[in-house]
């Protein structure tokens, strides 16, 4: 299957070698958005998901932990277009309901109304069509299907150290579609969306993860844009890092003798039902 529609950055910066940072140093999902999500599911157990951009199973190996979702599922296929990513996955996730292959948001090789959820965590950003996307999401589902779409993401607003960490390595971000910039809202206004799907219900969490310098150094390497970049460069985002943590006032500490202090962020959810 072609890669030829997944954004180059992606495809590089996600490529073999850096998925193994990328799952060390991302962090997984919020217990009320996964419990949110369940509820949010119209059909009863057992349950078949698709997850579209699955990474290295962040996502999947939460839900599976999660007590609402341990015994829903009957079958959950992962479809992630970097080989080194479903590497990592396969490794990871050792559930016998679950499977991973490749694919893109608009061709997943599932058969027509198979899914009773499609879910998409820290991905849809990356979606280059979202009228294909719309109508291959509304191909998949069952009539009562939904999809979900999820984003961590650091809160630049509660803390200035994330709000100066954030303009540090957005410098490097090359034009690429963001989650942060919003264009996957367009997604709601194509044709192929509005004639299958109802009005997205959005939720947002505000939370406090503990931060370190090494989980603060390793997220900002693990983004596509920053594994890239010249060793050089690269040495130099970490030492700027650095700096912005040597300001401790800036921090908020959980236990400043071994370095921890609170880590603000959020987690944003849409969901999309099926009309």
């Amino acid at each position: 299957m072609s890669q030829t529609n997944v954004h180059v950055i992606a495809k590089e910066g996600f490529g073999t070698g850096t998925n193994e940072l990328y799952d060390r140093a991302r962090p997984s999902y919020q217990a009320n958005a996964l419990a949110h999500i369940r509820k949010s599911v119209r059909a009863s157990p057992p349950l078949n998901v698709v997850e579209i951009g699955a990474g290295t199973g962040i996502f999947t190996r939460a839900l599976l932990a999660h007590p609402d979702w341990t015994d829903a599922i009957k079958e959950l296929r992962a479809i992630e277009p970097s080989e080194g990513m479903r590497k990592v996955f396969t490794e990871t996730v050792p559930d016998p309901r679950v499977s991973a292959r490749e694919g893109t948001f608009d061709t997943t090789g599932i058969e027509d109304g198979w899914a009773d959820l499609v879910v998409i965590a820290q991905a849809f950003h990356w979606c280059p069509d979202y009228d294909t996307a719309s109508a291959e999401f509304a191909r998949i589902l069952k009539p009562e299907g939904i999809v979900a779409f999820i984003w961590n993401l650091e809160d630049r607003n509660r803390s200035p150290w994330v709000a100066q960490l954030r303009d540090r390595i957005e410098q490097h971000e090359s034009g690429t579609p963001q989650f942060r910039l919003g264009l996957w809202r367009a997604t709601f206004s194509t044709p192929s969306y509005e004639a299958n799907f109802a009005p997205p219900e959005e939720n947002v969490w505000d939370y406090v993860l503990d931060g370190t310098r090494d989980i603060v150094v390793n997220r900002a390497c693990s983004k596509s844009y920053i594994t890239l970049l010249a060793p050089d460069d690269k040495k130099k985002v970490v030492d700027d890092i650095d700096a912005i943590l040597a300001r401790k006032e800036l921090l908020t500490w959980v236990d400043e003798e071994k370095g921890v202090f609170e880590y603000p962020y959020q987690t944003f959810l849409v969901i999309a039902k099926k009309t």
